[in-house]
């Protein structure tokens, strides 16, 4: 799962090393002289109520089907208007993307550890979008602290049907950006739910990913977590199971945003140093170009 990750002020941070401790709060009320005061949208009920049929085997159906469970935007919402991190042409390439996204959600699929709910957060800042976590709602939904625990106390298939339903809730919204979780793609369904916005892939190396997991730890990554010896060499031969079994469904991705691309235009090949305002402005780059050609098409 992504763990949950705040912005500092001082300055722009490299992409490695950002992750907060789980459970440790990124929430920030945006100041009232906010640039996009005008635009803050309006809160938006989420609520969590099962309506599918599930298939699992699980003996514990899923909670969501339970009970509902009422959040307001403001538990996830991330906006401070003027972006620390993005300098003025930067938030006019935001405004440049919003006519075409026309109030569709935003997507981010990727591996764990892929910076999902940091960029995401950036991104929600400068087009005046709210921000959710995927896994933070399923954890909410069933009234379980952590995805690490849900694993442990039911099972991955009764925390990927929850998953879903998050997800086809959050389908009937309008000017979201969604973090997912790293395996939110293995189930078509959750596709046919994503593609109603637009989807950007965070496609980063499997090394930089089993450094970066290695150093904040494993805790809180149950398909991580069970596996023993040297942290590194266990970490990067389980990622790169998981992404040989889940390539080919980030790539149903609408946009990719890779890493190495952002690295090298910028004359290096380390992407660990890359800032996170670096891969939002790639993500913004993408996304306005999958949306003018689409735009272009229909014409």
């Amino acid at each position: 799962m992504e763990a949950s990750v705040g912005i500092q002020r001082a300055r722009p941070r490299a992409w490695a090393g950002l992750d907060k401790p789980h459970g440790a709060s990124s929430a920030r009320v945006p100041p009232a002289s906010s640039r996009f005061a005008a635009e803050k949208p309006p809160p938006q009920r989420l609520v969590l109520q099962g309506t599918h049929p599930w298939t699992s085997t699980d003996p514990v159906r899923p909670a969501v089907l339970k009970k509902s469970i009422t959040l307001l935007t403001k538990l996830s919402y991330f906006r401070s208007g003027k972006s620390i991190l993005f300098g003025i042409g930067n938030n006019q390439k935001a405004q440049d993307v919003l006519p075409y996204l026309d109030g569709r959600c935003v997507y981010l699929v990727g591996m764990m550890g892929s910076g999902k709910t940091t960029v995401g957060k950036i991104l929600a800042e400068v087009l005046g979008y709210s921000f959710f976590d995927s896994d933070k709602l399923v954890e909410k939904a069933v009234g379980i602290s952590s995805v690490a625990e849900i694993f442990q106390l039911h099972s991955e298939a009764f925390f990927r049907d929850n998953e879903s339903e998050v997800l086809r809730d959050l389908s009937s919204m309008h000017r979201l950006v969604v973090a997912t979780g790293g395996g939110a793609v293995i189930r078509p369904i959750n596709w046919s739910f994503m593609k109603k916005g637009l989807t950007v892939w965070l496609d980063v190396p499997l090394d930089a990913l089993a450094r970066r997991i290695t150093a904040v730890g494993t805790a809180s990554r149950p398909l991580l977590h069970q596996e023993s010896g040297d942290p590194y060499a266990k970490a990067y031969a389980k990622l790169t199971s998981l992404f040989e079994q889940r390539m080919d469904s980030y790539a149903n991705a609408d946009a990719r945003v890779s890493l190495e691309h952002i690295a090298l235009k910028q004359g290096h090949n380390d992407v660990t140093i890359l800032t996170p305002s670096a891969i939002a402005i790639e993500a913004l780059l993408k996304m306005e170009s999958f949306l003018t050609e689409k735009a272009m098409v229909r014409k």
